[in-house]
């Protein structure tokens, strides 16, 4: 669906490095999951995960993102496998297992991690050398939360991952009571993001906007996720979240950008690296107006480009 290039430059001499796109091996799913978080923002969970014996699959890869929602990675290793399908299949098992999967959480990663499980997006990756248009036309027609992954090999040193397609799915499944504890999840008091902008006023309405239409404009590659008390802006991981706070009238953004290489200004930005917040990010931005958001455009540009 796409073609890439790599150059060795060495001077003014130029190489052409051959990408291979070859079924995918044991050992590139291995370094994938040992780095998932490096790779695509997912805190690994389990390898070749079974799903029991009535239902009889076994999922490739199992996580949870940087938001909090379960993601299944497939990966496509023979031409004719059906990876979108059979993801399909696994995706179904974890809506009608959420308990099973929340046990998962709380074994692996901790309580708070299980509590923070955002149910109302849970995410279908698969990864293959190459996708046909008619994935990509097929993922389209299907309302789930579906991206399509390309990988090339360089050599043994590189390896490229290029999101060629994601679909967001505009149905959001009811969060379920937690099965982790005998008592449940406590009820969050924190208004939703839903909440917030229908308490908002018109200008920070015009301004939620503004920043949306912002960041969607950066590339066709950028995911727009609203979750329950914050909205993200991805594209293989997240490069900014924004939580509105109607009452103040104000946005907050939290960028991905390093806060020691922004001189900050106080009631604009802010180092919260150290403080608890909702999202992704360690620089935080205010914005109250539209000129605020033109001051943060450019560190919203160096994110974007860093992600």
């Amino acid at each position: 669906m796409s073609d890439i290039k790599l150059f060795r430059t060495n001077g003014n001499d130029v190489s052409l490095l051959e990408g291979k796109s070859v079924a995918l091996e044991k050992s590139l799913q291995s370094l994938i999951e040992q780095n998932l978080d490096t790779f695509l923002g997912i805190r690994f969970l389990a390898s070749e995960y079974s799903t029991g014996k009535t239902h009889g699959g076994r999922i490739d890869t199992l996580g949870i993102d940087e938001n909090g929602c379960p993601c299944i990675i497939e990966y496509k290793r023979a031409s004719n496998e059906n990876v979108i399908n059979q993801g399909l299949f696994y995706l179904d098992w974890l809506l009608d297992h959420r308990g099973e999967f929340e046990l998962l959480v709380l074994k692996t990663l901790g309580q708070a991690a299980a509590d923070a499980i955002e149910w109302s997006s849970p995410r279908l990756l698969c990864l293959a050398g190459d996708f046909t248009k008619y994935d990509g036309h097929a993922v389209k027609q299907i309302n789930r939360n579906i991206e399509l992954i390309r990988y090339l090999r360089f050599d043994e040193e590189f390896l490229l991952l290029e999101l060629v397609n994601a679909v967001q799915a505009n149905t959001h499944w009811e969060e379920l009571p937690s099965t982790t504890g005998s008592k449940g999840k406590a009820k969050s008091v924190d208004k939703t993001v839903e909440e917030q902008l229908a308490l908002a006023d018109e200008s920070l309405l015009d301004l939620f906007e503004a920043v949306k239409a912002t960041c969607l404009g950066f590339g066709d590659d950028v995911q727009f996720k609203k979750l329950k008390l914050y909205a993200a802006f991805k594209r293989l991981k997240n490069f900014v979240t924004v939580e509105v706070r109607a009452s103040a009238g104000k946005l907050f953004l939290y960028i991905k950008v390093n806060p020691d290489t922004v001189l900050l200004e106080e009631g604009f930005t802010r180092d919260v690296r150290n403080i608890g917040h909702w999202g992704t990010g360690d620089l935080e931005v205010v914005l109250r107006t539209q000129e605020d958001l033109k001051r943060a455009l450019p560190l919203l540009e160096r994110a974007y480009e860093a992600s």
